[in-house]
């Protein structure tokens, strides 16, 4: 069913078209396997719980802007795992604020940012949903592109996803580079949706704000991150929105009107989940070990796998409509997300993900070689 938002109508949602797939798959005699949906299986570390219960005694309200000690800790983050160095994170005017997860922010960062009505948005080809929804909801028209357009006129925002969701893709500097400058030259802001930025398995991702890209400073740019894949703390719903202080602070001034606020348990679980690489490192060989699996049974089984060099997904294709090879892989019991779910141009790909215990990844492999 199509949602409807007045004077505005927003795309299928897409999940409910695959339930079919799942109700063949679940007669599987050893059940369903699902690699459609990348939620975390394995527990949140302890270390999250532990600073969420010390926090548990808040009577008052949260902070939009973050508690001094997240703020820190993010720019620690930023700085030690990605090469960033954000301005003055206890600054007056923000660089670096918690958002409520990742997907709140990429759906209402148009608003946010009070992009004017009748504008449009560029996204990749292959792209996450939501950042069409978000795009819709604002009032704003959305062109799939993978390149600096030659004509800016009535462009308002531009959405990088590196690496990409669904198929890994992840954009060389050259290509970083060429957004960013691109930006600032028609006075866009480029906004890059990182929230698998620390699974890199071929190459190594690279930040938007990274200085190798970005230059001097962040002017016109933002980076979005995310706690739910390298934390397993999806159900904290945790992110982070960094970059220009003068983009940073107008999605600040919006989000406190709105109340729009991550609760002070959560923050300190954020705070303690960011000061600690030891869970991220590990979470991050369970699903490589995983994608080694996966990966070496999907092409065993005679399919082919694109891009996936970074991300917790494979990018897989027959060479036929995407819904066939749904269809075949849930007569094995596997459950998989169309291509079509991310634009036209999946429409011949299939999404697996590696959020799955390792004894169902197991079990998909085994399926997969009969």
């Amino acid at each position: 069913m199509t949602a409807q938002v007045p004077g505005r109508v927003l795309p299928d949602f897409p999940w409910d078209s695959l339930e079919p797939a799942r109700l063949r798959a679940a007669q599987h005699p050893d059940g369903v396997v699902d690699l459609s949906i990348g939620t975390p299986v394995e527990d949140t570390p302890a270390l999250l719980g532990a600073a969420l219960s010390a926090a548990g005694n808040a009577p008052g309200y949260p902070t939009a802007l973050g508690t001094a000690a997240l703020r820190t800790a993010a720019a620690g983050w930023l700085q030690r795992r990605l090469g960033v160095t954000v301005a003055d994170p206890l600054g007056a005017v923000p660089s670096v604020i918690p958002t409520v997860g990742s997907k709140e922010l990429v759906a209402l960062l148009p608003t946010l940012l009070g992009l004017p009505a009748g504008g449009t948005v560029l996204i990749p080809s292959v792209a996450y949903p939501t950042y069409e929804v978000g795009a819709v909801v604002a009032g704003l028209a959305v062109q799939r592109t993978d390149v600096p357009p030659d004509d800016a006129d009535g462009v308002v925002l531009v959405w990088l996803n590196s690496p990409g969701n669904p198929h890994g893709r992840v954009l060389a500097d050259d290509e970083l580079r060429a957004w960013v400058e691109w930006g600032r030259a028609h006075g866009v802001p480029v906004a890059a949706d990182e929230c698998y930025v620390t699974l890199g398995w071929d190459v190594q991702p690279r930040s938007i704000l990274h200085p190798a890209v970005a230059g001097d400073d962040h002017t016109g740019l933002l980076a979005v991150h995310s706690l739910s894949k390298q934390s397993s703390a999806a159900g904290y719903r945790g992110g982070l929105l960094s970059g220009d202080p003068a983009l940073v602070r107008r999605a600040w001034e919006v989000r406190r009107h709105l109340g729009l606020l991550v609760p002070t348990p959560v923050q300190a679980a954020i705070a303690a989940a960011l000061d600690d690489d030891a869970h991220v490192d590990a979470q991050r060989e369970r699903y490589g070990a995983r994608r080694d699996r996966l990966a070496a049974a999907v092409r065993a089984a005679g399919l082919r796998i694109d891009h996936s060099e970074a991300g917790l997904y494979l990018w897989v294709t027959r060479d036929e409509d995407c819904w066939a090879t749904i269809d075949w892989l849930a007569g094995l019991g596997i459950v998989a997300a169309p291509g079509s779910f991310y634009g036209p141009a999946g429409s011949r790909h299939v999404r697996m993900a590696l959020t799955a215990t390792d004894e169902r990844i197991d079990a998909a492999v085994e399926r997969l070689a009969h």
